[in-house]
């Protein structure tokens, strides 16, 4: 894949071809204190109450709306979220859909694919397994790929969230969001530039995005940790390093305990019920990895809530 030029005017015309289909999710915005953080601003991107309960219905939005999809219809591969999104877009849009997800993935995930009537198939044990055979099948059967985060259009439609973040919270110091494949924060990037401080959390046993920049290039990474199914593809996005290497001005790894220890304090103090990888960009602040300073006023994007496997209490 050659790299992206994906930037604000495609991102706005991609917004305005999405809006019909996608929430305005709200933000919430607290202050420091009511998570143990004195002198600062926190507002809460709930991306979580977005279509299909996660960003990614923006992605699969404007692929399926941007491109032109055969009569075989569309395959992608996902540790859940994406395939989630994209066979709730297949069933608003009425196009056939198979869907290909390691076994990993949160059975809440695999039971929205399901619901949405969507072909499912279960295979291997991580993303790179599901992407090979999504890829296999869309050689043989014409099938539009839909890339989980290394696509034109998925980052269009990522940058969305960026666009209608800026509208409900215009004076941002830092914007903190999960990295996977590098779908959301390259989107986010595209779309803030140099204007805002764009800081990417990963996992500690998922460092997609801090080995690409250390090498100077995508490169394997390992993929695992609590947030596997949304956060471990292996290697960030051909079209996402760029932009990436560009805007992004500084990536945190926070560890697994951190990141459970972010989806409690959510669920205690706002009774938001986010899952793992939704979580992680709070677990960068809560954990002191991510220092900001006095008056700060900071955004996290909680970017997924497909979860049934977290004990609230």
């Amino acid at each position: 894949m050659s790299p992206s030029n994906v930037g604000r005017t495609q991102i706005e015309a991609t917004e305005k071809v999405i809006r019909r289909y996608i929430r305005r999710t709200p933000i919430v915005e607290v202050e420091g204190r009511d998570f143990g953080l004195e002198g600062i601003t926190i507002v809460l991107k709930l991306e979580l109450l977005q279509q299909s309960g996660s960003f990614k219905a923006r992605g699969a939005f404007a692929n399926l709306l941007l491109r032109s999809v055969p009569a075989a219809g569309v395959v992608a591969a996902s540790g859940g979220n994406h395939g989630a999104a994209v066979a709730h877009a297949a069933k608003e849009l009425k196009v056939p859909a198979r869907l290909y997800v390691p076994r990993i993935s949160n059975p809440a995930k695999i039971e929205r694919i399901r619901a949405s009537g969507a072909e499912l198939m279960l295979i291997g044990e991580r993303y790179a397994d599901a992407l090979a055979a999504s890829e296999a099948w869309a050689g043989s059967s014409g099938a539009l790929q839909v890339h989980a985060f290394d696509q034109d259009e998925t980052l269009m439609g990522a940058g969305s969230l960026g666009l209608e973040l800026e509208q409900q919270a215009p004076a941002l110091d830092a914007v903190l969001a999960a990295v996977g494949g590098g779908g959301l924060i390259g989107g986010i990037a595209a779309w803030f530039g140099d204007r805002v401080r764009i800081v990417g959390v990963e996992p500690e046993l998922a460092p997609t995005l801090t080995r690409a920049l250390e090498a100077g290039k995508p490169v394997d990474a390992p993929a695992g940790g609590i947030a596997a199914d949304s956060l471990a593809p292996r290697r960030v996005g051909e079209r996402v390093f760029p932009i990436a290497q560009r805007y992004v001005k500084q990536v945190v790894l926070v560890s697994d305990d951190s990141i459970a220890q972010a989806q409690q304090a959510l669920w205690s103090t706002l009774r938001v019920a986010a899952e793992p990888g939704g979580a992680a960009a709070l677990a960068a602040l809560l954990s002191r990895r991510f220092e900001v300073q006095t008056g700060s006023r900071v955004a996290v994007v909680i970017s997924g809530g497909n979860t049934s496997a977290v004990n609230f209490a």
